[in-house]
């Protein structure tokens, strides 16, 4: 007696490697970095992300240090660079949620003296 062999395309092997890519994928995307600087960031519900040329990014780790674009800064050179900013760079700042809220304050502060209205405050969705 002959096995009747099925006419057409077996596609379950296909599904099957394509399941093993997607599932590495999955696993290696977890380990892109964001940043050089780990910080946590506080939870908010209204989030715009707004994608700008220039930027000037503030942070402010959990260990209070405060880094602009990835070098570590005191308040002074903070304020001198803030001052030196154009008018449509965009200041984002990044605060981590353990770290001190005065030096949040102070940060903001310094942008509210300049007058400079272009900035956001970065936070993580839920």
């Amino acid at each position: 007696m002959k096995i009747k062999r099925a006419d057409g395309l077996n596609i379950v092997p296909f599904i099957d490697v394509m399941l093993v890519l997607l599932a590495i994928v999955l696993s290696v995307s977890t380990f892109i970095a964001q940043g050089k600087i780990p910080i946590n960031l506080p939870q908010a519900d209204n989030i715009d992300k707004k994608l700008d040329d220039k930027k000037l990014n503030i942070l402010i780790s959990a260990d209070n240090k405060i880094y602009v674009d990835d070098v570590e800064q005191d308040i002074d050179a903070l304020r001198k660079k803030i001052f030196n900013t154009d008018e449509s760079t965009m200041i984002e700042v990044k605060s981590d949620k353990d770290a001190k809220f005065e030096n949040f304050v102070k940060i903001i502060s310094i942008i509210k003296e300049k007058g400079h209205e272009n900035f956001s405050i970065a936070a993580q969705s839920d």
